[in-house]
């Protein structure tokens, strides 16, 4: 399908299904996707990997002073046709899924700092259009004036199997009740932070797949496009 360049926004909570959509609306109108989760995770891993937790404290002065020293980007993997993430030159997209980061990224993601230098880069990443993010304040800070904003959720039942399938079929020894009790703290935090917390752009468009295929969810957004263009 091929469509006048756009931005879309895809919000939501975590593990409802944004990145898997918005990877599928990107390729179904040949646009790029930009996983900006994927950037506060590669930022929390770096804080992991540098010692710039005191125990279970992010020390954030620390990591102010060293905003520097990461470098996120991405690239295409030829053998698999998926874009991964590279913090400071170097593959991470296995390190940064891990339940070890989602514990510690909305902790970073709170810092204000970090917030600036990563939105500045999503908004260069998309300033040429025909672009499909996902986050959890694009179409609120970082592309308020973005041509469509959808705005995701699931029930919380559905989210916690989805997340705890997708930890288990990498192989990583979790239980439901830790990905509840991660997914929890990470709704709180992410609503609550003062800098650009998670919340629904008034003029974003609801999409609640809890119970939704992919086929459908599809389907969904090819009727959004049409009445939003024409």
């Amino acid at each position: 399908m091929s469509i006048v360049s756009l931005i879309i926004a895809v919000d939501g909570f975590s593990s409802c299904g944004k990145s898997t959509f918005a990877k599928a609306v990107a390729q179904r109108l040949g646009y790029s996707y930009i996983d900006t989760g994927a950037m506060y995770r590669a930022v929390a891993l770096f804080a992991l990997q540098n010692g710039i937790f005191a125990g279970n404290v992010l020390d954030v002065p620390a990591l102010t002073a060293r905003l520097n020293d990461i470098c996120i980007s991405f690239h295409r993997n030829t053998e698999t046709g998926q874009n991964e993430t590279l913090l400071n030159g170097k593959c991470v997209e296995g390190d940064i899924r891990t339940l070890k980061v989602s514990e510690r990224v909305s902790e970073v993601s709170a810092v204000k700092e970090v917030r600036r230098k990563l939105v500045l880069l999503q908004q260069e990443m998309g300033k040429n259009k025909g672009v499909v993010m996902d986050g959890r304040d694009i179409g609120t800070a970082v592309f308020p004036h973005a041509d469509i904003k959808i705005f995701m959720t699931a029930r919380m039942e559905i989210r916690i199997q989805r997340r705890y399938d997708e930890l288990v079929g990498k192989g990583i020894p979790v239980s439901r009740e830790e990905v509840g009790r991660n997914i929890a703290k990470r709704d709180h935090i992410d609503q609550t932070r003062a800098e650009d917390p998670l919340r629904q752009a008034a003029d974003a468009v609801v999409l609640d797949n809890s119970d939704m295929t992919p086929e459908q969810e599809m389907e969904w957004f090819d009727n959004l496009l049409q009445a939003k263009t024409g």
